[in-house]
């Protein structure tokens, strides 16, 4: 027998719910003895045209004699029986029904038979409580008992014995406050008089312990009836007792595992995730819960413990995550992000190593603790006064890899972990491990992307004579990904220099790999020094070149844009400042004084397009010393909440500040930033001009006859000497003497001779001929053909441009030890 301490009545599940089903109370020769409301509305008979008749009323007419002989038949052979019948309904038309019928005890050993029958065409509805259905459908036992009006059993099946322990023989004639004493019975009784008064159905719901489970907590369904005689007034009361305890634990499971689809893995951040585990499972499923990760995890490197050991240690955790229902156990035994080292003989080794859970529904601290006892006392006392007395230790698996474990521990709840438990958490964790394997993969390809892209950037700026340089390059957040932003420096012949800064449209290693290949593409590019404009027009084609390769590739349609580009090139010795754009944000320009302003300039269209040198326009821009350039990428300037004229107005304000050293500068920029996770890359190159001294340039115009030879050669060995760099004049001489000499022969018009004496030493000699030289293999008797070979090797470095009027062809020297410790 059951005492008050093993039920505890619950909330009703609704006060007018009525199980989607009905009864009737048959005697021993199948007639109708007793009839509910509940039956009266499935089958449209009401309780004076059944009671005291056959059952066999509500029964096709072809099947009224054969049915009911064969039904009662394997009902006596079997003490019941439960199946499909088809169901005649007041209106005529025909009803299928599952049916069962249960055999009833009365005392002296005399049977009735209970009919609970429930219509198929309302087992999808969802409206009523289904736990009397189910178990009608499943065969679970259903515990009946039959009341008369003074609420004592008259009627009593076998199965009531296996929820409350009472036997059937005690039963009789007792109220439920005799046979079950308690509060629970007092309730449970003022709800059976409720239903004798209204005649609708009642279902309610308790906890108990069983006494075939002691130890466990089940969750009973009672659904109440009033039976009816045949002049519809209550002939007593009958109560079906279902366990729904795994109903219940199934709708708290699915309720804690829709709640894990949105509380677990709101970020790809794995630490932010096995936090997220932890607060999900305290206190719904435990009282205390850590996640540890394998100590690699966190940093997205490749793990060792695809066996849970590495060199037959377990793997170095850390702590990841934790949860308790007590706030002061939360840095027991270990703080959060704290390394732990797992002792080879705990069991959490064993999980580490096998990959499979461990359940330890009652805990022997002591024994359990075993292994750390010498290893580390400290912490394995506090263990103990946490009163753990049930523990979970389930794995994180994922591509048969263990990335740590999570710990559940219970110390309030006195229940102890079940199977079903240990089942949840393992989907739980499951989940879990998806969310990180998935922050693992996407942090690796981030962290590959941001090493080529750092790699593929320039590793240290430098811009000769003409320019200091600062730049800055700061990635975009996790949910983005690395962009495809670049920057350039790029030194040119005649001491100028070529600024440059790009935007690969998307992010990840795609961006990064096209940024890589369009830096490479303008650094070649500008070795042939083509104007800014010619030059975004020449990468323009390579764009959609590459687009077109991608798309035979994967046989998709190409994009339509590639990416943006700002192109300028800086002269130090005319101080002038040419610059084309391809849809990219302009520069800004800030003169010595401080003053911030955009130039006005051709936006030009998106590289990738394919509209040719018609899409793109240089502007050229006289700057006086010191001004400083400030090439940057939109997402300094564009973001979701700021639009690019508002960050605009924000950059030039932060950059009109005089006084500052470009690094300063820079730092001073970036901090600009919202303090948000910013959505695209920001790249910021900033370039202070530097003017070149009018006496360490030289230039003369010469006449186009063959005694220009000569006086280049002196002029030039005179102010080499001026210049202190009489060691070179040997070299130089000659170099000089073979590029006038082409120029005579082989140009037009006047020819200018230029040395320029800055981090080296250029000799330039320009002609009115569009042609540029061309180094040839001469043949041993041929006279010519000798002299570019002769250049290139007494020269550093020698080519040609396209000037306005005709060409340029270029020499470079080192300078001497001394000089260039001057320069």
């Amino acid at each position: 027998m059951m005492s008050s301490s093993h039920s505890e009545l619950a909330e009703p599940v609704n006060p007018s719910a009525t199980p989607d089903a009905a009864i009737a109370m048959l005697d021993a020769q199948g007639t109708v003895v007793g009839w509910t409301q509940a039956a009266e509305q499935l089958v449209g008979y009401p309780a004076r045209e059944m009671v005291g008749r056959p059952v066999a009323r509500v029964l096709p007419p072809s099947e009224d004699a054969r049915r009911a002989t064969v039904l009662a038949e394997q009902c006596r052979a079997q003490g019941g029986w439960s199946g499909t019948v088809r169901v005649r309904h007041r209106d005529g038309r025909t009803i299928r029904m599952t049916l069962r019928l249960s055999l009833l005890w009365g005392p002296n050993g005399s049977t009735r038979w209970l009919v609970s029958v429930t219509d198929i065409g309302t087992l999808s509805s969802g409206t009523m409580n289904s736990s009397f259905r189910e178990s009608l459908l499943s065969h679970a036992p259903i515990g009946i008992v039959v009341r008369d009006l003074q609420l004592r059993c008259v009627w009593v099946n076998d199965d009531m014995e296996l929820h409350d322990g009472v036997p059937r023989d005690r039963r009789f004639g007792a109220s439920p406050k005799d046979a079950v004493p308690g509060f629970e019975a007092e309730a449970l009784e003022v709800v059976m008089r409720q239903v004798l008064e209204s005649g609708t159905t009642t279902v309610h719901e308790y906890r108990a312990w069983p006494p075939t489970d002691r130890r466990r907590e089940h969750v009973l369904s009672v659904s109440f009836f009033c039976l009816q005689g045949a002049d519809g007034t209550p002939l007593g009361v009958c109560s079906m007792t279902v366990d729904v305890t795994g109903n219940r634990r199934a709708r708290e499971r699915l309720a804690i595992l829709g709640e894990a689809s949105t509380r677990i893995g709101s970020t790809l951040d794995v630490m932010q995730t096995s936090q997220e585990l932890a607060d999900l499972t305290v206190p719904l499923l435990a009282d205390h819960a850590l996640v540890d990760l394998v100590e690699s995890v966190p940093f997205a490197l490749e793990s060792a413990a695809r066996s849970g050991v590495a060199n037959g240690r377990p793997p170095v955790l850390r702590r990841a995550g934790l949860a308790s229902v007590d706030l002061g156990l939360l840095e027991l035994p270990w703080v959060r992000e704290e390394v732990i080292n797992v002792h080879p003989a705990s069991p959490f080794a064993g999980v580490l190593r096998t990959g499979r859970s461990h359940l330890v529904p009652v805990l022997d601290t002591d024994a359990y603790l075993g292994p750390w006892v010498h290893h580390d006392p400290a912490r394995a006392q506090k263990v103990r006064d946490s009163g753990v007395h049930s523990l979970m230790v389930v794995p994180i698996r994922a591509r048969r890899c263990v990335l740590g474990l999570a710990l559940f521990g219970r110390s309030e709840e006195p229940k102890p972990f079940r199977e079903d438990d240990l089942l949840l958490a393992e989907e739980l964790v499951t989940r879990a491990a998806l969310c990180l394997d998935n922050a693992l993969q996407y942090a690796r390809e981030r962290t590959a992307a941001l090493t080529l892209q750092r790699d593929l950037l320039p590793q240290r700026v430098q811009g000769g004579a003409a320019v200091e340089v600062a730049s800055r390059y700061v990635p975009a957040d996790m949910d983005r990904g690395v962009g495809g932003d670049w920057f350039d420096v790029i030194e040119l012949s005649g001491a100028r220099v070529a600024l440059v800064v790009g935007d690969v449209v998307g992010h990840g290693i795609n961006a990064a790999a096209t940024m890589g290949r369009l830096r490479t593409a303008v650094r070649t590019l500008a070795d042939l020094d083509l104007p800014p404009d010619e030059l975004l027009a020449h990468l323009d084609d390579t764009v959609r070149r590459l687009n077109d390769e991608d798309a035979d590739d994967s046989g998709q349609v190409p994009a339509a844009v590639g990416a943006t580009c700002l192109y300028a090139v800086y002269d130090p010795v005319t101080r002038r400042c040419k610059m084309a754009r391809a849809g990219h944000p302009p520069p800004a320009i800030i003169d010595p004084q401080g003053q911030a302003t955009f130039p006005d300039m051709p936006a030009g269209a998106p590289l990738g397009l394919g509209l040719g040198i018609l899409a793109f326009e240089s502007v050229e821009l006289e700057l006086p010393e010191g001004s400083v350039l400030a090439f940057y990428t939109d997402g300094l300037v564009e973001s979701r909440d700021e639009d690019i004229d508002a960050g605009m107005c924000r950059l030039g304000a932060a950059l009109a500040r005089s006084g500052r050293s470009l690094e300063e500068l820079c730092s001073e920029v970036v901090e600009t930033l919202p303090a948000r996770a910013h959505s695209d890359d920001v790249t910021l190159l900033l370039a202070r001009t530097r003017g070149l001294q009018p006496a360490w340039v030289a230039s003369w115009d010469l006449p186009n006859e063959p005694t220009a030879v000569r006086i280049a050669r002196h002029l030039t060995v005179r102010q080499l000497g001026t210049w202190g760099m009489d060691q070179l004049s040997t070299t130089v001489e000659l170099i000089v003497s073979e590029l006038v000499t082409n120029a005579i022969r082989h140009g037009g018009g006047p020819v200018r001779l230029r040395l320029i004496q800055h981090q080296i030493l250029t000799c330039e000699v320009s002609d009115t001929s569009t042609s540029h030289p061309r180094p040839r293999h001469p043949r041993t008797l041929d006279e010519d053909g000798r002299g570019l070979i002769l250049v290139a090797q007494l020269s550093r470095r020698w080519g040609s441009r396209s000037v306005s009027g005709g060409k340029v062809v270029w020499s470079e020297q080192d300078l001497p030890p001394s000089t260039a410790a001057i320069a």
